[in-house]
């Protein structure tokens, strides 16, 4: 062990000395293939000289340290005072757009640079070869470190900006679904979360259990906006629903789910879009729609019959209140012979083979519902009325 020759004062004033010319070097070296690492180094000389004296001291710290204990060498982390630096330096590469490897990769140059310049001033000084290993362990050691603190700021900058970001995303679906925005908000706000205003857009609404809603936009497109309320994912806004493929790619997206699709609308009419889907939710529940998904565009007669459930019981009550007279059976039999007759326009021969009966019987049926509803069978709004209440049976 040759500590009493480690010259730490003399060799950290060589050092210090000379970093202008270590930092020089090291631009020439990254002009080639990181030119804005370069142009940092001659723009802003003064903020990393800092964090290079830091380099010096800790360097040394190590080499000592590892030189009284090769047993235990001081390996294990960059210490408070240093690693805040890089760490920052790893966050602001990210926020400039540059990529973490390229960061790291000129580190490794600046260590190859650094060494080159640490051996030549200790054999200078005539250090003793178990002190000049000593300094070239501490030297990729303490750069490994300060790569993995860069590292580690690069990827909580991400973090924290990935959280900022599906919060603004969360902010933007309430501001589309509020309708009470402003545009400028609506732009503000999108660009913030980096989201294109598409020219449609449509609201998807998750109807089975909620703890499975994030499944169901994580399923989604990236541009989709989660929609959540009381902190659970309860659906998504989609963009250009209408677009080549889109409703195909929905449809497989969106298979198993239980899923909404409302109508295809601008940015503006989002909390219409949100209505058609809440009916259509409420619909599928109660089993007047089937498909999975339900496009809301493909069951648009469906939904206004069945917006207000109460107005389509006093629908039907009305409208079949003639047959209420007949067993269950005959009830069932003149109902179904009715719907068929509106459906074919009094075909008999297209009823008979709808309903797999003989003509007679079509014959026989129609003049019962003739004697029990009279004229209003020639008046084309009790028609329309009848095939509404026919057709959208209760859930």
């Amino acid at each position: 062990m040759t500590i009493a020759t480690f010259d730490r004062a003399g060799l950290e004033k060589a050092l210090l000395d000379d970093l202008p010319d270590l930092l020089t070097e090291v631009r020439d070296r990254l002009v080639e293939h990181w030119p804005d690492y370069a142009a940092f180094l001659d723009t802003d000389r003064a903020a990393v000289l800092g964090p290079a004296e830091l380099f010096v001291h800790r360097l040394l710290d190590m080499s000592l340290a590892n030189l009284r204990s090769p047993e235990q060498p001081t390996h294990d982390r960059a210490d408070a005072a240093v690693r805040p630096v890089f760490e920052e330096i790893g966050r602001r590469q990210l926020r400039e757009g540059h990529d973490l490897t390229r960061l790291l990769t000129a580190f490794q140059l600046g260590a190859r640079i650094a060494w080159r310049h640490v051996a030549a001033t200790a054999l200078r000084l005539e250090f003793a070869p178990d002190n000049l290993a000593a300094l070239a362990d501490s030297v990729f050691v303490f750069v490994n470190q300060l790569s993995f603190s860069a590292a580690n700021g690069y990827v909580q900058e991400q973090i924290g900006d990935a959280v900022a970001r599906e919060r603004r995303r969360e902010e933007l679906a309430n501001l589309l679904l509020d309708g009470r925005a402003s545009t400028e908000a609506i732009r503000t706000v999108a660009a913030q979360a980096a989201w294109r205003i598409p020219d449609t857009a449509a609201v998807v609404i998750y109807s089975g259990e909620h703890h499975a809603a994030t499944t169901l936009v994580a399923r989604l497109e990236p541009g989709a906006l989660p929609i959540r309320r009381n902190g659970l994912v309860v659906g998504a806004i989609v963009p250009d629903p209408s677009g080549p493929g889109r409703r195909l790619q929905l449809s497989r997206e969106l298979a198993g789910m239980g899923a909404v699709v409302g109508n295809a609308v601008t940015v503006a009419q989002l909390p219409r879009s949100l209505e058609i889907a809440r009916i259509a939710v409420r619909l599928r529940s109660t089993g007047v729609l089937t498909d999975d998904p339900v496009f809301t565009d493909e069951h648009l007669d469906a939904l206004i019959v069945w917006r207000d459930e109460a107005l389509v019981a006093a629908l039907r009550d009305e409208m079949l209140a003639p047959l209420e007279g007949e067993t269950d059976a005959a009830r069932e039999r003149l109902a179904e012979t009715l719907a068929s007759w509106l459906r074919h326009f009094g075909d008999r021969q297209a009823i008979a083979h709808e309903l797999s009966i003989h003509p007679q019987t079509v014959r026989y049926r129609m003049a019962r519902l003739r004697t029990l509803y009279g004229e209003r069978l020639d008046d084309p709004d009790s028609r329309a009325r009848l095939f509404l209440a026919l057709e959208w049976p209760g859930p």
